[in-house]
């Protein structure tokens, strides 16, 4: 496949405040970055999340409930797939679970992230998951929910290698944010060493974890060039060449995005 640019695999086109997703895309073009996947945090927001990039061929969008936010109707298999059916509705998510932000009995955490995978498996559309401090009950609930009929992506990822191989087999993508360039990731650089490149993807999570050398400031789909040319350099290849390998790995996971340009 010829591959343009960069894909910025995760990020809230439609959070970035004092901006328009329009600016963002022009911006982030002339880094490089040429495709984009807008993930959805709640229902309530995502119709006019999805409106705000309907027309740009370039940005592609997920649907889902973040495992953190509350809403007066949990998702149902029903909805979700409902919503599921536009052709720019790649993936299910970002949905998991997250035991840093959220305590007590947390079974309805669990449900909404088994809701999301039905979702996604009867969508036949691969997962976004989020996993916080939650490692082991994230990888029993994806095994036996059966989460390898369709894959994802494990977004974030900040875990180990042995964590990543446990996904990678159940046929899911390792997808590096901003964190991976902190100074004291370097636990987390070693894992980016050692994903197979074809596993491999980049994004921002924008307006989330800015990258260096832009810490501190709203971080933007643009500046997934930063950890895109920070894995480059722990690997030892070139830019172009990890822009090619993620690219490709994106559209492998998501071959029907091809058909939305």
């Amino acid at each position: 496949m010829q591959t343009i640019g960069l894909v910025d695999s995760h990020c809230h086109l439609d959070m970035i405040k004092n901006t328009t997703p329009q600016e963002l895309i022009t911006t982030a073009m002339a880094q490089g970055v040429e495709y984009f996947l807008c993930v959805s945090v709640d229902l309530k927001s995502f119709p006019n999340m999805f409106n705000m990039i309907e027309t740009m061929a370039s940005v592609f969008a997920s649907v889902g409930v973040h495992p953190n936010y509350t809403c007066d109707n949990e998702p149902t298999v029903e909805t979700l797939v409902n919503l599921a059916q536009h052709q720019k509705v790649i993936a299910i998510g970002e949905t998991g679970l997250d035991y840093y932000r959220s305590q007590g009995d947390l079974t309805w955490q669990h449900q909404r992230f088994q809701t999301h995978i039905h979702a996604a498996q009867q969508a036949n559309k691969p997962l976004i998951i989020h996993s916080r401090e939650a490692r082991e009950d994230t990888l029993r609930i994806l095994q036996v929910e059966n989460a390898q009929s369709v894959g994802g992506i494990m977004h974030c990822f900040v875990e180990d290698l042995a964590t990543a191989e446990k996904v990678m087999n159940m046929g899911f993508y390792i997808s590096f944010s901003g964190i991976v360039t902190f100074k004291q990731a370097t636990a987390l650089q070693q894992v980016a060493r050692q994903i197979p490149l074809d596993r491999l993807l980049v994004e921002t999570d924008a307006p989330f974890l800015t990258p260096m050398p832009h810490r501190g400031k709203t971080n933007q789909p643009a500046y997934v060039k930063h950890v895109a040319e920070f894995i480059a350099k722990l690997r030892g290849i070139s830019l172009a060449e990890l822009t090619q390998i993620t690219t490709e790995n994106f559209f492998r996971l998501f071959p029907h995005a091809l058909s939305t340009k």
